[in-house]
């Protein structure tokens, strides 16, 4: 059992999943079959005797045993695992390496305390990533409105948004949706101007959690304690921008950048004519 430790943030148990099933190792093949086919989150489960990591078993692991037989016959016992000091990074490097999906998460005395997925790896870049984007945000008020503006993490109801772009993109708006789904989705960055929520970032996935249903998301939320003239204000009332819903759906094939292409591909057939 390879283990790899590092104290460096952010840390493998910032994102992991804490409560984690698990089967014994002397469940038999027909049952955890059974609980494998029953669920639509687990392909495998890692093999613990009490709270201590023996191996994992997958549903190919099963494959050609018999159903009586016990897990530790058949599960794998030469495992990678994380440790929960060790760097997201690094857990990243080696789940896309062995081209696992998940890696228990065990303690120094072996024990099971967690599980990171792909999922969660990807979970903390996003979360890493934007940050940045709100810090950068914030100092350009800053400096364009000579103002000090704090910023904090809250959830917002979408229905309190007010948008500030008019339109989003089909294709983009699929991708968000699927992201959703999986709970891979980046928070909002959001403008309290004084009580007016300006959505600042976010247009596709808001549309997509409204159309899932979600009423309200996790944001980062730069607070105007006073009402400024902000630019992305205007804009909104400019373009009569009041709820979610005035944000229009425009088909990907009038997405700017297919249409810069669809000309220049025009033109380059053009040429080649005019060459015959």
């Amino acid at each position: 059992m390879e283990v790899v430790s590092d104290r460096t943030k952010p840390r493998v148990k910032d994102y992991m999943t804490r409560d984690v099933a698990t089967v014994s190792p002397d469940e038999t093949v027909g049952d955890v079959a059974m609980r494998i086919a029953e669920s639509e989150e687990h392909s495998g489960f890692p093999v613990t005797d009490r709270r201590r990591v023996e191996g994992f078993v997958s549903a190919r692991d099963l494959l050609l045993a018999d159903d009586g037989d016990p897990i530790f016959k058949v599960m794998a016992t030469d495992l990678l695992v994380a440790h929960p000091d060790m760097k997201v990074n690094d857990a990243a490097r080696v789940i896309l390496r062995s081209g696992i999906q998940k890696l228990p998460v065990v303690d120094d005395a072996g024990n099971l305390v967690g599980i990171i997925s792909n999922a969660d790896v990807i979970r903390s870049q996003i979360e890493r990533a934007t940050p940045e984007k709100v810090g950068k945000l914030m100092r350009t008020l800053e400096q364009i409105h000579e103002i000090d503006l704090r910023e904090g993490r809250r959830t917002v109801p979408l229905e309190e948004l007010t948008p500030t772009q008019g339109r989003v993109y089909a294709d983009e708006l699929e991708g968000r949706r699927y992201e959703l789904e999986r709970g891979l989705a980046e928070p909002l960055v959001v403008i309290d101007n004084d009580g007016t929520l300006l959505l600042a970032d976010g247009h596709h996935r808001v549309l997509a959690a409204d159309r899932l249903g979600i009423d309200e998301m996790d944001a980062y939320v730069i607070v105007v304690d006073h009402e400024v003239d902000l630019g992305m204000a205007r804009t909104a009332a400019k373009e009569d921008l009041e709820q979610i819903d005035d944000i229009e759906v425009v088909d990907y094939a009038r997405h700017p950048l297919v249409q810069t292409t669809k000309r220049l591909q025009s033109d380059g057939g053009d040429e080649d004519e005019d060459a015959a």
